[in-house]
């Protein structure tokens, strides 16, 4: 389904552009409020919003708000707060409605709009097809401003004060951390929790500005992370996004470990505890076959779904699976939280690290990755890969051939006239050979330009 208005995760664009306009986010907020009132006619309304470090969140805010005591529902303002928090505390204040007004891991001209229904769920495809119905057809009031129709809570010490309680304070006495808040909003959280568990942290992306959320810093730029890691000694690295959904580690070599070994550290140790429903973890297309392997070979499965951390929850809840996540780093740990959270991530990883009293660069070495080879083509029409007879001939070749030694992955991008392309296989010979022979095949059958 084509949506007009929500991407991947939420509305998301570059504040002041068509999508995030002063206008349209006082629509929204009115086609938010008359979407709540068709589907809680009977009770009161309450809706949680909270925001990351940009400078533009507390307008957006206050614009949002509008609709919302226009027509007299209650809004608790959270502040700055972890996008993970907002469904936790929505959830721990019976709302309606929560909404973080965040762009994770883009640039502070960037902003966006994730919403959470009342379960703390993202919502479906259906539900924000009906949002942007009501976007359009609402009235809009003659600006003004907001009226006093709700009251501030401190998120963040509520989020906090619930991640603390995981492990016993102390616990990582002794134990040096380097964390990478992104100059978002984990700057207080993340370093918060890991001191009250005793740990040395070494803060990294602490000091945001409103203009420098990612900026150099954070999940998307790890070397920062590893050459604090060995340049302190210490133990582990951590870094988020600027909402705080995702989590990157650095093992105590200074060794970024990629997402998708992450992954297979967690689900491993799962099985061997006992702690992995049914043994099986939820991954997308996009991780690597290794994951697979490991998983297979240790007695669990991987099932995978299409690229976003709301297709693994919906799975996840669907099969009654408690463990899934994405190679970028995002995780849901359901037995905790139904909502991707950096930092509970960490913590899940650091419980195993203390139980197993093992290095973090010696697990990752039991999940090991298939070689790839990655091409994008750009093309003049995306014509659907089933119309494409040479391309769909080499695609079931290939099929065959690595059939339980590798796979291959053709799509087109999204946002972009592109042909992405990926082989993974058990050498870098075969992944390569795959990736030649789709490149000659999309050749046959689109307009590369």
């Amino acid at each position: 389904m084509k949506l007009k208005y929500f991407g991947t995760d939420g509305i998301r664009g570059r504040v002041g552009g068509d999508l995030l306009s002063p206008e349209f986010v006082r629509r929204a907020g009115y086609g938010v409020a008359a979407f709540l009132r068709k589907h809680n006619k009977a009770k009161p309304i309450t809706v949680v919003i909270g925001r990351d470090t940009r400078a533009s969140g507390e307008e957006l805010e206050m614009l949002l708000s509008e609709g919302f005591c226009k027509d007299h529902i209650h809004v608790i303002r959270l502040g700055v707060v972890p996008t993970p928090g907002v469904a936790m505390s929505l959830r721990d204040l019976h709302a309606d409605l929560g909404v973080a007004i965040t762009a994770s891991h883009n640039p502070s001209h960037d902003n966006g709009l994730k919403f959470f229904d009342n379960r703390g769920l993202k919502f479906s495809a259906g539900a924000e097809a009906e949002i942007e119905q009501f976007i359009d057809s609402v009235d809009v009031a003659p600006a003004d401003h907001c009226l006093n129709c709700g009251h501030d809570y401190d998120g963040s010490a509520f989020y906090v004060n619930v991640l603390r309680s995981l492990m016993h304070q102390g616990c990582l006495k002794g134990w040096k951390v380097v964390i990478d808040t992104a100059n978002g909003a984990t700057a207080a959280t993340t370093p918060k929790v890991f001191s009250h568990y005793g740990a040395e942290v070494i803060q990294l992306g602490g000091e945001p500005d409103g203009l420098n959320i990612n900026d150099g810093v954070g999940s998307e730029h790890p070397d920062k992370l590893a050459a604090a890691v060995l340049e302190h000694g210490a133990n582990l690295g951590i870094a988020h996004d600027g909402d705080g959904d995702r989590l990157v580690v650095c093992d105590e070599k200074g060794h970024v470990v990629h997402g998708d070994q992450l992954l297979g550290i967690l689900g491993l140790y799962g099985i061997k505890t006992g702690r992995l429903r049914k043994k099986t973890l939820v991954a997308t297309v996009h991780s690597n076959m290794g994951l697979d392997r490991a998983m297979m070979q240790a007695g669990g499965k991987v099932i995978r779904v299409d690229v976003g951390d709301r297709n693994v929850l919906h799975c996840m809840l669907e099969n009654d699976y408690n463990f899934g996540g994405e190679s970028s780093g995002h995780m849901i740990f359901r037995d905790y939280s139904v909502a991707g959270d950096g930092l509970l991530a960490a913590i899940q990883l650091v419980g195993l690290l203390l139980e197993t009293k093992s290095p973090l660069s010696e697990l990752a070495a039991t999940v090991e990755l298939f070689p790839q080879a990655t091409q994008n083509l750009k093309v003049a029409v995306k014509i659907p890969l089933a119309e494409c007879p040479e391309l769909s001939r080499v695609m079931a070749t290939l099929e065959t051939e690595l059939a339980g030694k590798g796979r291959i992955l053709v799509r087109y991008s999204g946002t972009e006239p592109k042909l992405r392309l990926l082989a993974e296989a058990e050498t870098e010979a075969l992944a390569q050979d795959a990736i030649d022979r789709l490149v000659a095949a999309a050749g046959k059958d689109l307009e590369v330009v």
